[in-house]
C-alpha cells in the first residue's frame, strides 16, 4: 500500500473509534446511579438496569479508555477514571484479594469466584491505566494480581495455570469460563490472556520473575498449546497438557498469532522473537486457507475435519482478523495477507458496524445479517462478553501499524 493509502486507511480506524465505538460507551453504558457500567443493552438499544456486571467487561472498558486517553486525547480520561474506581472498589475483594467474577447492579458479589481469566484482564487494564496516568496505586493493584495468580493458580508440577479458584483461592470442582466451555483444568483461552496481560505489565514493570514467567508461557504456547502439525490452537487440556477437544477456533488462532509476537518482542529475546514470527505467519496462513468465507469474513469454529460447528460471524473474530492478517503481512511481505486484512475491514464496515445504535453487532448470520437477542441469546450491544476491547484494540493497533509502515520503520 502507498503512503497515501496507509494514511487514508488509518483515518478510517480513527474515525470508527472517535465517532462510533468510544461515544457509544460514554453515552449509553455509564451507570451514574450505581457506578460502573450497565451489564446489558440489547440489540434495540434498551438498557437492562438490573442485569449483573461482569469483571471482564469492566476491566476491558478500563483498558479501552485508558488506552484512548493515552493515545487519542485527555477527553477520555474521565471514563477511564470512572472505570478504574469501579474495578478497584466494587470488584476488588478486600478480604482475600483479587477480582470477583460477577456483581449485582448495586455492587454486591453474586459470583465471588476467582476466574484466572478475569484476574489476567485486571492486570492488563490496570497496567494500561498506569501507562496513561502514572497512578502508582494502579500498578500496585496489577502487581498484587500477578502474585495472586502465581501463588494460587500456577501448576508447579506440569506448568501453566489452573482455570479458576473459589473466593479464598481454594480448588473448584467446576472451573468453566462459560457454559459453552469444557470443565477442563487448563485452557488455551486463559493462557493466551495471561500472556497478553503479562506483556502489558512488562511494559511498566521489568520484574525478573515476571520476565521468567512470560518466557515460560511462550514456551508452553509454542510447545503445547499450538498444534505444530495443523498450526491451530488446541483449546482444552488436562493437567498434563493432553488435549481434550479437537475443535478449531479461527478467531482465537488469528488473535493469538499476533499476541504471541507481541509477547516475544516485549521480552527482547531474538530467538523467541524469530520463532514467534515464524509461527504467527504459519498460523495466519492456516486461518487464511481454512477459515475465510468468500466475502472475506471469518468463520467462527470448526471440528478437526474442517466442518463448521458455528457458521455465524462473531464481531470480535472479525476485528482480530484485521490485525492478525496485517501482522502476518508485516512479517512476511506476502500481499494476500494484506488483502485479507483489507477485506476483513471492508466486511466490518459494511456488515458489523451498527449504524443505528452505535458500536458493533455482536453476531451475524452466515449471510452477514445482524442477529437480534431473540434470535441468539448472546447477541447484545453490551453483555458479559460484549465490550469495546476487541474492536477498539483493532483500531489502536492498525493506526499504530499503518503509521509505522508509512514512516518506513517496518519493511514488508
Amino acid at each position: 500500500m502507498s503512503e497515501t493509502a496507509n494514511g487514508l486507511w488509518a483515518e478510517q480506524f480513527r474515525k470508527e473509534l472517535v465517532d462510533n465505538i468510544l461515544p457509544f460507551w460514554t453515552r449509553h453504558a455509564v451507570d451514574r446511579e450505581n457506578g460502573g457500567f450497565y451489564g446489558l443493552i440489547d440489540t434495540d438499544g434498551k438498557v437492562d438496569k438490573e442485569a449483573p456486571r461482569a469483571s471482564v467487561i469492566n476491566s476491558r472498558i478500563l483498558w479501552t479508555f485508558s488506552a484512548a486517553s493515552r493515545l487519542i486525547g485527555s477527553e477520555y480520561r474521565e471514563t477511564a477514571d470512572w472505570a478504574y474506581d469501579y474495578v478497584t472498589t466494587a470488584f476488588w475483594d478486600r478480604k482475600f484479594g483479587g477480582l470477583f467474577w460477577m456483581l449485582d447492579r448495586q455492587g454486591n458479589p453474586v459470583s465471588p469466584r476467582k476466574q484466572i481469566y478475569a484476574q489476567a484482564f485486571g492486570i492488563y487494564a490496570l497496567a494500561e491505566y498506569f501507562r496513561a496516568t502514572g497512578n502508582a496505586a494502579s500498578l500496585d493493584f496489577a502487581k498484587r494480581l500477578f502474585w495472586l495468580i502465581e501463588d494460587h493458580s500456577y501448576d508447579s508440577d506440569f506448568k501453566g495455570y489452573f482455570e479458576a479458584r473459589d473466593r479464598d483461592w481454594h480448588e473448584l470442582e467446576d472451573m468453566r469460563l462459560s457454559d459453552k466451555d469444557l470443565n477442563s483444568p487448563k485452557s488455551m483461552n486463559t493462557h493466551l490472556h495471561i500472556m497478553e496481560a503479562y506483556t502489558n505489565l512488562l511494559r511498566v514493570w521489568r520484574d525478573p520473575t515476571l520476565m521468567a514467567k512470560q518466557t515460560e508461557l511462550l514456551h508452553l504456547t509454542t510447545d503445547h498449546i499450538v498444534d505444530n502439525e495443523t498450526r491451530h490452537f488446541k483449546l482444552f487440556f488436562d493437567e498434563r497438557w493432553e488435549k481434550l477437544s479437537n475443535h478449531v477456533s479461527y478467531g482465537h488462532d488469528i488473535e493469538g498469532s499476533w499476541l504471541i509476537v507481541e509477547a516475544a518482542e516485549i521480552l527482547g529475546d531474538a530467538g523467541l522473537i524469530a520463532r514467534a514470527r515464524t509461527l504467527a505467519v504459519a498460523m495466519a496462513k492456516a486461518v487464511y486457507e481454512q477459515g475465510l468465507d468468500r466475502d472475506g469474513s471469518l468463520f467462527y469454529e470448526a471440528d478437526a475435519k474442517g466442518a463448521l460447528v458455528d457458521p455465524k460471524k462473531h464481531w470480535w473474530a472479525q476485528a482480530e482478523a484485521v490485525v492478525g492478517f496485517y501482522n502476518a503481512f508485516q512479517i512476511s511481505g506476502e500481499t494476500p495477507f494484506l488483502a485479507a486484512a483489507r477485506r476483513a475491514w471492508d466486511y466490518i464496515e459494511t456488515n458489523v458496524v451498527d449504524r443505528v445504535h452505535g458500536e458493533w453487532h455482536a453476531k451475524l448470520s452466515p449471510q452477514g445479517v445482524p442477529l437480534t437477542a431473540k434470535e441468539d441469546g448472546d447477541a447484545y450491544l453490551v453483555g458479559p462478553w460484549k465490550c469495546p476491547y476487541h474492536n477498539a484494540r483493532a483500531c489502536y493497533e492498525m493506526m499504530a501499524r499503518l503509521k509505522e509502515q508509512t514512516n518506513g520503520k517496518t519493511t514488508p
